[in-house]
């Protein structure tokens, strides 16, 4: 699943391929695709221009003139391509955007679970599911404090709490198991009972590992691409994150794979202290 870094990658990959362009028309393909009225979307739409591309955690938020925004979450596949208007439609593609310079704007998803809503802009924080999330990292609400609060509340184990978006939104499985082993923390550790000297390094890893992940741009473990169709790169400094039965880096132990709420789970069993 495109995380954050993913994300983020494909709206800086988009935006100048499609920023400026008039919605000439929309084919959707797939109506399950579009939260709402698919023909409503489509009429919408229509001569409406691209003035930029937002994002929110795992987000991509399409600014349109007329004060309308498409949010737009990739979720397992999904995946944006700009294309001529004449290219032999894939057999995954769902939507497509036509632009007035007939050049069009293709969303593929293998697995049909990206969503696509119209709104008006401004409410997608109450409109989306954008509402049930937490503070991004390298925000300025995520702060040590918060995190230490939020995470104060949680009875669960740390890599559950992680990934439930609600206290800090954009991590996925990828990301946790890293920052969780940078960190030296057991992905079972009850997160109320995690030190705050600990959460204090889990706060600045988490934003040093994303902002590390962007720069990379993203990482590619089955079928992520940006806009161009390009794999990232963060793949290659992964720690934990597929090296099961390989020895830890820091301390020469053979990593563990074991799920947690059903997600393969990689860490050192020597390094990260498990805190109950």
């Amino acid at each position: 699943m495109p995380e954050m870094p993913e994300v983020e990658t494909v709206r800086r990959t988009l935006l100048p391929l499609i920023k400026g362009k008039t919605i000439k028309e929309v084919t959707v393909w797939y109506p399950k695709i579009i939260t709402g009225d698919a023909k409503e979307f489509k009429q919408q739409l229509v001569g409406k221009k691209i003035t930029t591309i937002d994002r929110y955690a795992k987000y991509l938020l399409i600014r349109l003139s007329g004060n309308l925004t498409v949010v737009s979450h990739l979720r397992m596949e999904g995946k944006y391509r700009l294309v001529k208007i004449n290219t032999k439609k894939d057999k995954h593609d769902h939507v497509q955007i036509v632009f007035s310079d007939n050049s069009a704007l293709r969303y593929n998803d293998v697995r049909k679970f990206g969503r696509m809503q119209l709104i008006k802009t401004g409410t997608e924080k109450e409109k989306t599911g954008i509402s049930k999330l937490g503070a991004e990292p390298n925000s300025a609400a995520f702060t040590v404090s918060y995190l230490q609060n939020g995470l104060a509340r949680k009875k669960k184990n740390i890599k559950n709490t992680l990934l439930d978006q609600s206290v800090v939104a954009g991590l996925g499985n990828i990301y946790v198991d890293e920052v969780l082993w940078e960190t030296k923390i057991h992905p079972l550790s009850h997160a109320n009972t995690i030190p705050a000297e600990k959460v204090a390094q889990l706060h600045d890893n988490i934003n040093s590992l994303i902002e590390l992940a962007i720069a990379e741009r993203g990482t590619t473990i089955h079928t992520y691409l940006d806009a161009n169709g390009k794999t990232g790169g963060f793949q290659k400094m992964l720690q934990v994150y597929g090296h099961k039965g390989e020895p830890c880096v820091r301390c020469g132990t053979p990593l563990e794979k074991i799920k947690v709420n059903g997600r393969g789970t990689t860490f050192c069993p020597k390094c990260q202290v498990i805190y109950k």
